[in-house]
C-alpha cells in the first residue's frame, strides 16, 4: 500500500504543496484510526496536570481545532477558567474556539505561528502552556529559541510528543523503520486510506525525505525533548506516558 501511493503522490508533483492544504483529509486523519485513542489519552493527560497543578490560565501553542484541549477541559475537576488559543490556521482556530467555549472556559484566539507569538508578547503570564502534537513542526534551533522566549511568560510546560526511534536519518535502519510504521498507519483508515495519504501523509513523508520539499516535521527521541527543555532554563522535566501508537509511543513532558 505505501509504495503505491508514495508513486501516486509523486506523480501528481505535489510534494510542494502544505501538509495541511487539504482540510479534509487532515481531519480523517485526526478523526480516524488510532487517532482516535491517541487524542482520547492526551485529553485525559491534560486535564490529570490542569487537577494537580491547580491551572487557572492556560495557552494552547498550535492548539489545531481543539480537538486535545476541549474533551480536556470537560474532563478536569478544575479546568482552566481562561484559556488563549494559538494556531495559524483561520479555520482549526476557529474551530477550536467554538469547542473550547463549548466547554465552559472563557476564550482569547490568536491567530499565529509560535515565532509570532513570542515575537508580540510583552507582559503576558500564563499558569500553563500545553502544545500536543505540534512544536516538532518548528526546526529545532528555532524551536529552543521559541522555549526560551516563552519560559519568563509561563509558570509550567506540557508538551506531548512522540518518542520516536533514535536512528541515523535516512540510513537503511531509518527508512525500514518509516516504512514499516507508515504501512501500519495507512492500514487503519480502510476505504479512506487514499485520501488520508495523499492529502496528508505522503507529504510529511516526502519532506522528511527529499531535499527539494517542504519540511514538516523535526521529531526527535524523549531524551532531547527532555535536553531541549532543560536548556531553554525549565530545571525539572519529568515524563508521563500517553498512549501507544502506530508511529511512535505518545510522551508528555511537563517541564517546571
Amino acid at each position: 500500500m505505501l509504495g503505491r501511493e508514495l508513486r501516486d503522490h509523486l506523480a501528481l508533483e505535489s510534494s510542494q504543496a502544505s501538509v495541511y492544504d487539504e482540510p479534509a483529509a487532515f481531519e480523517t486523519f485526526i478523526r480516524g484510526g488510532g487517532n482516535i485513542g491517541l487524542y482520547s489519552a492526551t485529553s485525559f493527560a491534560l486535564a490529570t496536570v490542569y487537577d494537580d497543578r491547580a491551572v487557572g490560565t492556560l495557552v494552547d501553542l498550535g492548539c489545531g481545532n481543539g480537538l486535545a484541549v476541549a474533551p480536556a477541559l470537560r474532563i478536569a475537576i478544575s479546568p482552566p477558567t481562561t484559556v488563549d488559543l494559538v494556531e495559524p490556521s483561520a479555520e482549526m482556530l476557529e474551530q477550536a474556539v467554538e469547542a473550547v467555549s463549548l466547554a465552559g472556559a472563557s476564550v482569547t484566539a490568536r491567530e499565529s505561528t509560535a515565532e509570532q507569538l513570542v515575537a508580540s508578547l510583552t507582559g503576558e503570564r500564563w499558569d500553563l502552556l500545553e502544545s500536543t502534537f505540534a512544536l516538532h513542526a518548528l526546526e529545532p534551533s528555532e524551536r529552543t529559541r521559541v522555549l526560551r522566549a516563552l519560559r519568563a511568560h509561563v509558570g509550567a510546560m506540557a508538551i506531548v510528543e512522540f518518542d520516536v526511534p533514535d536512528l541515523d536519518h535516512a540510513s537503511p535502519e531509518h527508512l525500514q523503520s518509516l516504512a514499516a510504521r507508515y504501512e501500519r498507519g495507512l492500514a487503519e483508515y480502510g476505504d479512506e486510506a487514499q485520501l488520508v495519504a495523499q492529502g496528508f501523509l505522503m507529504s510529511v513523508l516526502v519532506g522528511q525525505l527529499a531535499p527539494s520539499a517542504p519540511r514538516a516535521t523535526w521529531e526527535q527521541p524523549a531524551d532531547r525533548w527532555v535536553e531541549q527543555l532543560r536548556s531553554a532554563g525549565f530545571g525539572t522535566v519529568e515524563q508521563r506516558p500517553v498512549a501507544d501508537y502506530w508511529w511512535s509511543p505518545a510522551v508528555l513532558f511537563l517541564a517546571t
